[in-house]
């Protein structure tokens, strides 16, 4: 981990690599480095913190080069440290960055330490770079070096290769880590995100897993797993380089908040002929795939997660459709059953998701016939492997702490209760009030982002505070640990959420004046029970916090704030309630001082298990 940039021109490419880095510092990283091959040299620089450090070390003692490899590391072995960064270098000849876990680099340093090579970190990547060394010893082509190299590898990797003796050659491969070609004119670059290379190119080949790539000035020549040359697919990329920038806004978690109301119109865009959805949306195949699917199984981690739970509150109350859901990293370890005429959903922001792409994986050698990926990102490794595919189309979102990709994930997968409701026990009349609800959603959300100001004021009641409790019922619930998860995300004060019910199993013995307790009260079935958990935490003196339907009475509790929330219908009001509760998140975070976008410990991609 964490992100890989590198290229290979006809000019200096340092000054593109540092920009391709400033690019994936969204990711989270704790260090970073760039090394390029220069008349038989090896020149590298590595620095402890943020890509400006590495930045300024570079300003002071220049390097230059027309082929290099760059990274920024996110520690998973060995601690942040200047020696554990990226690339890593054996016998000043061969240099590689690094994305993934090499899950038997024990073994391998055991072999390589006998062989005479000396180890300079505690990384696993290290290792790599020996061993390919190691095979340099047999053999003067960098690309048969590699190849004989990944066949050793247990685990997952994208790795970037470079080596003195072929100055005119930089090697890529993948597997199970994401990693892409840019083509320039006369120049070609890799990186673990296309966003680190738009202002370079907007042509793109996306690796396939297991491929291997031989790139020089003038072309990619691109081998599959079994060593068959291959054609990989050139994709055009609509992204421009300006749409990862933060324009206006102070950071980038607050403009892709903003950012929700038209990310929710791009969603919806083009999927309905008079109002009514199109199964062709998910796929040309789709009607047939819903036709014959009995339940459905949602496949996700972390935020995706939340999403995926609201999810199955749907799926059966509104659709009559058996549904569960597991995490992803706990399903394909616990052998779990599973009916062949499932749906398999899985839901990932970027599709790279390691343990959701590994439990689709599991799924299908169980004998799942049929999958869909609700995703932000064409041309992922989940994409490819799902049978349907539903694009959120949010757009990049550079922020670790997830804010539209969640609400159009929920509008992706509310567009699916629909497709396949229809087909059980969901009333026309019910796919029309949700239809009319979603495309009045961007309206609504504008008007809670209204409430910017009041928010902002509210977060004040968090500075001295170290925990908080989010209460929710029904579909609200999932949401309530959405907030939660945002909150401990970016200002490091400890959150949880409970379903509001649960409060006399356990949770009130926390209740008490320096307690803030975050409730989200939509007019539905589930209030008058809420009001009597709103009750309970107001009688032991808890700060209560409420974000209530404007149509609603307010509580005449003087310890109770409330913040009145446009009418929507139930249907959606967990789409319109997670709004104000990033909102709080963000300016809790911003008033406690920490870094917003890139959170300590958080990587925005979990490639790795």
């Amino acid at each position: 981990m964490c992100g890989i940039v590198a290229g290979i021109a006809q000019r200096n490419v340092v000054p593109i690599l540092i920009e391709g880095l400033k690019r994936l510092e969204y990711r989270g990283y704790d260090s970073a480095g760039l090394a390029v091959t220069r008349q038989g040299e090896i020149f590298r620089k590595r620095e402890l913190g943020k890509v400006k450090g590495l930045e300024a070390l570079i300003e002071q003692d220049p390097i230059e080069g027309r082929i290099g490899i760059a990274h920024t590391r996110w520690a998973t072995h060995g601690k942040p440290s200047t020696h554990n960064a990226h690339p890593h270098v054996s016998l000043d000849k061969v240099a590689v960055v690094h994305n993934g876990i090499i899950e038997n680099h024990d073994t391998l340093r055991s072999a390589l330490r006998k062989n005479g090579f000396e180890f300079t970190s505690e990384t696993d990547t290290e290792v790599v770079v020996h061993k390919i060394a190691e095979q340099l010893q047999s053999t003067d082509s960098l690309l048969d070096a590699v190849r004989n190299t990944i066949v050793t590898l247990e685990g997952a990797y994208a790795l970037g290769v470079v080596y003195t003796e072929q100055p005119d050659i930089l090697v890529a491969c993948r597997k199970g880590s994401p990693l892409v070609i840019g083509i320039g004119i006369g120049e070609y670059f890799i990186a673990s995100d296309i966003a680190a290379l738009l202002p370079v190119t907007q042509r793109f080949i996306f690796l396939e897993d297991g491929d291997i790539a031989e790139l020089t000035i003038n072309g990619a020549i691109i081998y599959d797993e079994s060593g068959r040359r291959v054609v990989r697919p050139v994709i055009e990329s609509q992204l421009k380089a300006d749409a990862v920038e933060k324009g206006q806004y102070r950071h980038y978690m607050l403009k892709e908040i903003h950012e929700q109301a038209w990310a929710v119109s791009e969603t919806l865009e083009g999927r309905f002929i008079d109002n009514r959805l199109l199964d062709s949306a998910f796929g040309h195949n789709a009607a047939e795939v819903f036709d014959q699917i009995k339940s459905v199984q949602i496949l996700a981690c972390g935020t995706s997660y939340h999403a995926g739970l609201v999810a199955r509150y749907w799926f059966e109350k509104l659709a009559r459709v058996p549904c569960a859901i597991e995490i992803a990293s706990e399903f394909r370890y616990r052998n779990p059953v599973i009916a062949p005429d499932t749906l398999v959903v899985t839901i990932s922001q970027s599709g790279e998701t390691a343990d959701t792409l590994a439990a689709l994986l599991e799924a299908k050698r169980l004998g799942v016939k049929h999958s869909l990926v609700v995703c932000n990102a064409p041309e992922s490794s989940l994409v490819r492997e799902s049978d349907l595919v539903l694009m959120t189309r949010a757009g990049p979102e550079i922020g670790v702490a997830s804010t539209k990709a969640f609400t159009t994930q929920l509008v992706a997968l509310l567009m699916l209760i629909i497709a396949i409701g229809r087909r059980f026990a969901l009333p026309k009349e019910t796919e029309d009030l949700i239809v009319s609800e979603l495309f009045s959603l961007p309206g609504n959300i504008e008007k809670v982002l209204n409430l910017d100001d009041t928010i902002e004021l509210l977060s004040q009641r968090f500075a001295d505070k170290h925990n908080a409790l989010f209460l929710g019922r029904g579909t609200h619930y999932p949401i309530a640990l959405e907030g939660a998860l945002k909150l401990k995300e970016i200002s490091y004060i400890h959150a949880e959420a409970y379903p509001a019910g649960e409060l006399k199993h356990g949770p009130l013995a926390l209740i008490d004046a320096e307690m803030p307790v975050v409730t989200v009260a939509p007019n539905n079935n589930l209030l008058e029970k809420l009001k009597s958990n709103i009750q309970e935490v107001s009688a032991r003196g808890g700060q209560l916090i409420v974000f209530m339907d404007e149509a609603l009475a307010e509580p005449s509790d003087s310890n109770v704030q409330i913040i009145k929330m446009p009418s929507v219908a139930n249907i959606v009001s967990p789409i319109i309630y997670t709004v104000p509760l990033q909102l709080l998140s963000y300016h809790v975070a911003v008033l406690k001082g920490t870094d917003v976008d890139q959170p300590r410990n958080l990587a925005k991609s979990v490639t790795v298990e």
